[in-house]
């Protein structure tokens, strides 16, 4: 379990409204506000009109219902966790913000907008200082994991260049992206045809290097988002190439990641700075089973960190295994910790003064 926002809770609590309640993102972020023991006050579990109704757990005992997120009114409302694609936080986290809600989207919509603050709390919290419409963005799964490994090295030896291929799970797609492994693979056993449907090619017992639509360059925007938001959130120095491929794994997502340092590097050295690094969690043994899988960190807050070793290829290079569970650190964990930096740093308490 993470640290718990401290100070001012002690003493407030706070209104939540969680939009995107129903799907696998926003089911996490209640579940992680509950498990952290946020300050809540009251919550609110917001959806499209077709979900209005619906009841979801909040902890063990409280039972929410979800409210229409086209007729909710978000004045008195502190904190909004967003994740109902970047559509609807288009139109409705303006609204939200203006109410005087601070807004933590978890869409692409905001990440590159030059007064929106993208934020992850192990690597970037002063960047919550500047948050000028009101609006927080959440990065990428696949930066999110990645910029926490990469942080510590970057202040001890200075990264200059990263190549990373990614191995990203089907939940990465939401439910459906879960829903379609699952069918094909029964589809598959039982000797039915297979659909493709959420995914370009079969996704069961495949792997598909295909993320998000492609770009005029050859990548594709998966690819483009884990360069430039490394950049806006770590280093804009730091150059980034990405191979971003969409494999038969339900939850949690891992890189291949390699960098070039301006300064020599070591894999004692590197061992020692990411095992103090808040977030990371390192597992390094050269022996059968002496690393971190997707499988291993479902449901867990780390980002794990193992195979490190020289990358003799180029001058001062370290390469390094990384896995994280993309639904929790990789989204609602992240939402989570970026409200518990606000309300750490006093800037909920100032806005309400």
């Amino acid at each position: 379990m993470g640290p718990r926002a401290q100070g001012e809770n002690k003493v407030m609590g706070y209104r939540v409204a969680v939009v995107g309640a129903t799907g696998a993102v926003g089911r996490e972020m209640l579940k992680t506000l509950a498990e952290r023991n946020f300050p809540v006050k009251e919550v609110a579990a917001l959806a499209s009109g077709r979900s209005t109704g619906q009841l979801l757990s909040f902890g063990d005992k409280q039972v929410l219902t979800v409210q229409n997120l086209d007729k909710f009114d978000f004045n008195g409302w502190d904190i909004g966790l967003f994740s109902p694609g970047a559509a609807v936080s288009a139109v409705h986290a303006p609204r939200a913000a203006e109410a005087g809600c601070i807004v933590i989207d978890n869409t692409s919509q905001f990440r590159m907008d030059p007064d929106v603050p993208l934020v992850v709390p192990e690597v970037n919290p002063q960047a919550l200082t500047r948050i000028r419409r009101g609006i927080i963005a959440n990065p990428n799964c696949s930066t999110i994991q990645m910029v926490v490994a990469l942080k510590p090295l970057h202040d001890r030896y200075g990264i200059k260049r990263v190549v990373v291929s990614t191995y990203q799970s089907v939940s990465g797609a939401g439910k459906e992206g879960m829903d379609e492994l699952y069918a094909q693979t029964k589809a598959t056993y039982v000797n039915d045809p297979v659909k493709a449907e959420q995914f370009t090619k079969q996704i069961a017992f495949n792997v598909i290097p295909h993320i998000d639509k492609f770009l005029d360059d050859g990548s594709t925007k998966e690819e483009w988002k884990m360069a430039v938001e490394t950049r806006k959130i770590l280093d804009p120095d730091i150059r980034v190439i990405a191979t971003c491929v969409r494999v038969p794994v339900f939850i949690g997502h891992a890189e291949a990641v390699y960098i070039e340092c301006e300064r020599p590097v070591t894999v004692e050295g590197a061992r020692a700075v990411l095992r103090d690094a808040p977030g990371v969690v390192v597992v390094d043994h050269r022996e059968d089973g002496g690393y971190i899988t997707p499988l291993e960190c479902q449901g867990e807050d780390a980002t794990y960190v193992s195979r490190i070793r020289i990358d003799p290829t180029v001058e001062h290079g370290l390469a390094f295994w990384c896995v994280a569970d993309n639904l929790r650190k990789g989204a609602a964990l992240n939402a989570v910790q970026i409200a518990e930096t606000l309300v750490a740093q006093g800037i909920l308490a100032r806005r309400a003064a």
